[in-house]
């Protein structure tokens, strides 16, 4: 029986929901294959790496991946070119189409809560932009910015760690 993968430590760390380990874990994985000359295209859980780029915002790594993924994974998993997607609305800097891509996709449940918890770090760190750049913005731009329907932002009943940010005190 030829030599396997080793999967353990994305396993875990998907089930711990260290989604900022991800990435590394898996150019780790993938680089041990290489050395040991494992064939592991069709079953690299290439859609959950994406992922683990776009997380810890490395777009270029993410990027780079995608160039390496086989035409034919591409176009026999649907999944892997949905975050591809997302990833090149990240790229083009396309907000709001970075909150669409990730709506208009029925995830996996491997995917699912990754996509949940990425879709939160975004909105977060497009919020956080917001309050660095912005004294005033209007409900158009917020909207587009934070992926919503303007009358959502206007009466956006914002997440703790939103109102935290506000009201930060300096001390």
């Amino acid at each position: 029986m030829p030599p396997s993968m080793d999967f353990s430590a994305l396993n875990e760390a998907l089930a711990f929901k260290s989604y900022d380990k991800i990435a590394d874990i898996c150019d780790n994985i993938m680089l041990q294959a290489a050395s040991e000359g494992l064939g592991f295209d069709e079953e690299w859980p290439y859609a959950v790496h994406l992922l683990g780029h776009f997380y810890v915002n490395d777009i270029n790594s993410a990027r780079f991946l995608w160039k390496k993924i086989p035409l034919a994974v591409k176009e026999s998993q649907p999944e892997v070119s949905a975050v591809w997607k997302i990833g090149q609305r990240l790229w083009m800097k396309d907000y709001s189409g970075v909150h669409g891509a990730i709506r208009e996709f029925n995830w996996s449940a491997q995917s699912q809560e990754m996509v949940a918890a990425f879709s939160h770090l975004y909105t977060k760190r497009m919020f956080e932009l917001l309050l660095s750049a912005y004294s005033t913005i209007s409900i158009r731009d917020t909207a587009l910015f934070l992926g919503m329907k303007e009358d959502e932002a206007a009466n956006c009943k914002l997440p703790s760690f939103l109102i935290h940010s506000l009201f930060k005190t300096s001390h």
